[in-house]
């Protein structure tokens, strides 16, 4: 299990913070801290929301930003269907959103650029600790939503993606508080230039107050739930069901 900062916290409040400091690769494999790791996080997160409500990641000015933005995570999707999307610009490819929606939809990439459109320069904290500047564009993803039109039982929005990790297919998930904050965009353009490969072409999350794992690359499809349960491994995300990282990221 990765121990992230959050988790650290969680377990000073349960009053084991000093042995963690001692031996933390055996405290992970405890099962009774293990548990208390995992259910921190429902505190946490309630916390974090309580304190900062719908504020804005903090966004900024072109000068600011990275020479060099690392593309990490898979760069490549050997898919033959999506290499064919890729050799031929995309100008076939379409989004899905489905699930519980009222209104499926198959949405072009022309359609996606065609909503209104936010720009932001923000930064990304990756989980191995480095972090970079970018600016993103794309339109909201609630502007997406509200043309699908959500069923009174969807919680979770779930991004299904073309990559694949050690055979498993990727995907990532947020609630919809995250999935109607205003800087929660579906960027199909990156620096002032569609997304390359490396970094998610054509579309990419980009859920900028939670930490990069998050900002699901490849999008091909988002589907609206009810539950995570029985999704792969039932945690929501790739990282969370083969790493147990938490699955809520927020910083």
């Amino acid at each position: 299990m990765i121990v992230t900062r959050r988790h650290l916290l969680g377990i000073g409040t349960a009053g084991v913070g000093g042995l963690l400091l001692g031996g933390c690769d055996r405290l992970n494999e405890a099962p009774g801290v293990r548990q208390g790791l995992i259910d921190s996080e429902g505190l946490t997160m309630r916390a974090q929301r309580l304190l900062i409500g719908d504020a804005l990641a903090r966004e900024y000015a072109e000068g600011d930003m990275s020479p060099n933005f690392r593309s990490n995570g898979s760069v490549s999707v050997e898919s033959g269907a999506y290499r064919a999307h890729l050799a031929q610009g995309f100008a076939q490819w379409t989004l899905r959103v489905d699930g519980l929606v009222q209104r499926p939809l198959d949405l072009p990439l022309a359609a996606l650029k065609a909503l209104p459109q936010r720009e932001q320069i923000t930064r990304h904290d990756c989980v191995e600790g480095w972090s970079a500047i970018g600016k993103w564009q794309g339109p909201q993803l609630s502007a997406v939503l509200a043309r699908a039109g959500l069923l009174r039982d969807a919680r979770y929005v779930v991004f299904h993606c073309a990559d694949r990790l050690g055979g498993k297919p990727y995907y990532e998930s947020i609630d919809l508080i995250d999935a109607f904050h205003p800087q929660t965009i579906l960027a199909w353009r990156m620096n002032d230039q569609p997304l390359s490969e490396a970094h998610g072409a054509p579309l990419r999350l980009r859920v900028e107050r939670q930490l990069g794992y998050k900002q699901a690359k490849f999008v091909m499809r988002i589907e609206l739930r009810r539950s995570l349960a029985g999704l792969y491994g039932g945690k929501g995300g790739f990282w969370e069901d083969d790493r147990d990282y938490a699955w809520y990221a927020g910083i």
